[in-house]
């Protein structure tokens, strides 16, 4: 793995700030992530919070926001885009009957509140209540969210770690039946979950997982992890995001959804190819950690972050 250009220690002080409508995490006074959970999105791109930007230790943005191409792509977030009825990604949707359609059915995830924002002195912890309604204002949804921030220490590579975790409850009249385009029909297209999407520079850079390494042909593989790197404009600096699942997840190892030749984006998909029935009173609960480091990885180093961020996982309580 490349070196970083600069070096933040294992004790940086991580700190965070609340201005109502985001959160700002800091190490060592500098930015490495915004959480926006009153986003001011239209209707049509699904508003939900996000993540963006996310920052390298060593100061390269790693994510983009609405893209030209895809607008409803929002740095990191938790979207599906086939949740019963409703869409909850943004832009068209795909069904079976109609193909690709705007079908006026793009709901929203409301935050309600934070239960608690908590320092252990290891990371910096989020919990927060959402609902998710659809277009009309039902409530389809109600999530329990919670996500870590804190620093890995893996010789040799400076990274920082993203802890994720959601609840979801059925609090609609009805059982619904979480899928994707795939399960829809469009081959390849089982996109849904946890997704990050890349900067424009990052476009052909290289995944790599316990699967194996490429670009596109990484599609729908199945692994415990899986890493990408790409390059950045201006600083022709390499950096890496490396995604991890909790092996106690529904279906684990998911699928993953990657694709590297359009434009660089990775996303955990566990209803890729199989619907998934979420019922009143059985809530389903699915965790990953997304590692943020300086540097292209390699193989030795793409191990050492994924087995960092699979304990810090395991330690997460």
């Amino acid at each position: 793995m490349t070196s970083p250009v600069a070096t933040i220690s294992q004790d940086t002080k991580l700190s965070y700030s609340d201005d109502g409508a985001a959160l700002t995490f800091t190490a060592g006074g500098q930015q490495i992530a915004s959480y926006t959970y009153r986003p001011t999105d239209a209707q049509y791109e699904s508003p939900r919070p996000y993540f963006h930007p996310l920052t390298t230790l060593g100061g390269d943005e790693v994510t983009i926001f609405r893209p030209w191409d895809h607008v409803w792509h929002k740095g990191l977030s938790l979207s599906l885009p086939n949740v019963g009825k409703d869409n909850f990604w943004g832009g068209a949707t795909y069904t079976r009957a109609t193909e690709y359609a705007d079908l006026e059915n793009n709901g929203a995830m409301k935050h309600q509140a934070f239960s608690a924002i908590d320092d252990d002195g290891v990371g910096i912890t989020a919990a927060e209540e959402l609902v998710w309604s659809s277009q009309g204002g039902a409530p389809v949804i109600a999530e329990k969210r919670r996500f870590n921030i804190q620093l890995l220490d893996v010789p040799g590579v400076q990274a920082w770690a993203l802890l994720f975790e959601t609840e979801m409850s059925n609090i609609s009249p009805e059982d619904i039946v979480i899928g994707s385009p795939t399960t829809e029909g469009r081959d390849n297209a089982g996109y849904g979950g946890l997704f990050w999407r890349g900067p424009r520079s990052f476009t052909g850079g290289e995944f790599i997982s316990s699967a194996g390494s490429g670009h596109d042909e990484l599609m729908g593989t199945r692994s415990e992890w899986i890493g990408f790197s790409g390059r950045h404009d201006d600083s022709c600096n390499f950096s890496s995001i490396t995604f991890v699942e909790d092996g106690a997840n529904p279906g684990a190892p998911n699928q993953w959804f990657a694709r590297s030749s359009m434009f660089a984006c990775l996303g955990s998909a566990p209803f890729f190819s199989k619907e998934v029935v979420l019922s009143e009173g059985q809530p389903l609960t699915y965790r990953y950690a997304v590692v943020i480091s300086d540097g292209q990885l390699d193989a030795e180093s793409a191990s050492a972050l994924s087995a960092a961020a699979k304990a810090a996982l395991g330690d997460w309580a």
